[in-house]
């Protein structure tokens, strides 16, 4: 299935793609179908691709000391995923389990690199997009510890 510059620009990485732009990363993106529970990164393992969701969520799983899993949250349609392994290659520490049959498109970081040199505003365009999401997350989780700490603490009179 061809993955198609609507698709990108629909997303969280497209904002502000042209539709030239996005027609370029499109043809350098592949797709992947993913069933019911199935783990499109599994803990403790590396890779070097950046996703996105297409179509269905994403569960974010950790393994916890007593062998179990552990869900830290939902990755919806048009978010990314893998953003820091793509650009550090480090192991993911945490895994995203498919919650109902999904489809993701992924940027292989081989792949990126080749256009970097020829089309430094697309790539440009990519890491933007990546800090936007790095920044979403840690707004999410300052704003989480904060309701946390409010709740231990019983303050502002809201719990």
């Amino acid at each position: 299935m061809n993955i198609t510059a609507e698709q990108i620009i629909g997303s969280r990485l497209g904002k502000g793609f042209s539709d030239q732009e996005a027609t370029k990363l499109a043809e350098l993106m592949d797709m992947r179908e993913l069933n019911a529970n199935e783990y499109l990164i599994t803990e403790g393992t590396a890779d070097d691709s950046l996703y996105v969701v297409l179509e269905g969520h994403l569960e974010v799983v950790k393994r916890t000391a007593s062998d179990g899993i552990a869900s830290l949250a939902i990755i919806r349609e048009g978010d990314l995923a893998g953003e820091l392994s793509f650009l550090d290659g480090d192991v993911h520490t945490v895994g995203l389990r498919a919650i109902g049959d999904s489809r993701v498109i992924s940027l292989d970081k081989e792949k990126f690199e080749k256009v970097v040199v020829d089309e430094p505003q697309l790539a440009y365009k990519v890491m933007c997009a990546i800090a936007r999401s790095a920044h979403r997350i840690m707004h999410q989780m300052n704003h989480d510890f904060i309701e946390l700490n409010n709740y231990i603490f019983k303050q502002h009179g809201r719990y």
